[in-house]
């Protein structure tokens, strides 16, 4: 019942075996990770031809979990089946690591990144509380409240990464923390409209109250001068944690890093495009055009891609 349920919930179908129970090939679930994830990005594709190609299939099963976890969470629009189901996919992820039974395609694809890299379920397990998180509370307070979620919900997406690229030392993942966290409220301030919709807030009420009026701007969904000054000082503070990616970058291996410099572009590009249409988020959603991706692109190859006195490029 659930496997029938949640195929639906992401829009694709699973790889076709005999029944329920029995699983699908590696081969099959990990063909369907890469159909999902072809599928399913916004702002940037999920793989670039500059990551390594090792690593491309592990990325795409990586993702599949995540897509699957946030439709589970956002898709049905039955709260209470949405907690149902996500404990439902918890428990597939813990049998997964714990190396019992599963059928779910992204679990048998994800089973083949375990015996490739040294992944822990801990990350997994936090994305999962954010998405049941966000059954049960609407709002925060406070800014910590919110980088707490932040912590679950997009923090262990950069921790996983790293960790596929052998590269999750204290020092990059610090600053890996704070540049999905930017990421994520980044997203926030993008989405402040479709949110409301969805019935949630992100702005911290004690932000709000700092600019008095402000409240106003989600009863009428327009933007008021208030709300713009209240968005105002969010994208500030966003742009702290985002611009911690040029360290970061800095002490990668050059494919890798010119990837995740991307990223954090990415989240930096979004924030001055709502500065650009003067935080008139309930009015227009900022998007990043194919021109805006490129030249991104151009300007992270640009100062990675060059080649150093005396020495070829090599990418």
């Amino acid at each position: 019942m659930c496997e029938a349920n949640t195929a639906t919930a992401v829009g694709e179908s699973p790889p076709k075996h005999r029944d329920a129970l029995t699983p699908p090939s590696a081969g099959d679930a990990e063909a369907y990770c890469r159909t999902l994830a072809r599928r399913h990005y916004e702002n940037f594709p999920v793989v670039t031809w500059l990551l390594p190609r090792r690593l491309h299939q592990d990325f795409f099963n990586v993702y599949a979990f995540c897509r699957w976890a946030d439709d589970l969470a956002d898709e049905t629009f039955d709260r209470q089946l949405s907690l149902r189901l996500l404990d439902w996919f918890e428990g597939e992820l813990r049998a997964c690591f714990e190396g019992r039974d599963i059928a779910h395609p992204v679990f048998v694809a994800l089973r083949q990144t375990l015996a490739r890299h040294p992944l822990t379920v801990q990350p997994f397990a936090d994305l999962l509380s954010a998405f049941r998180q966000d059954q049960t509370v609407r709002e925060y307070e406070t800014r910590s409240q919110l980088l707490d979620y932040c912590r679950r919900s997009a923090n262990p997406v950069g921790r996983i990464v790293l960790a596929l690229c052998g590269e999750d030392t204290c020092e990059n993942v610090a600053d890996s923390d704070a540049v999905c966290t930017g990421l994520q409220l980044a997203n926030f301030w993008q989405d402040v409209a479709r949110d409301w919709r969805r019935g949630r807030i992100y702005l911290p009420r004690e932000d709000r109250r700092r600019h008095p009026g402000s409240d106003e701007a989600f009863r009428s969904t327009r933007t008021n001068e208030a709300f713009a000054a209240l968005l105002a000082e969010e994208v500030a503070w966003t742009r702290g944690f985002l611009e911690r990616v040029f360290p970061l970058a800095a002490r990668l291996p050059r494919r890798l890093r010119i990837d995740i410099e991307l990223f954090g572009r990415g989240g930096l590009a979004i924030l001055q495009k709502i500065e650009s249409i003067g935080y008139r988020v309930w009015e227009h959603r900022p998007t990043l055009g194919k021109r805006d991706v490129a030249g991104l692109l151009l300007r992270t190859l640009w100062r990675w891609g060059r080649p150093r006195p005396g020495r070829p490029a090599k990418l």
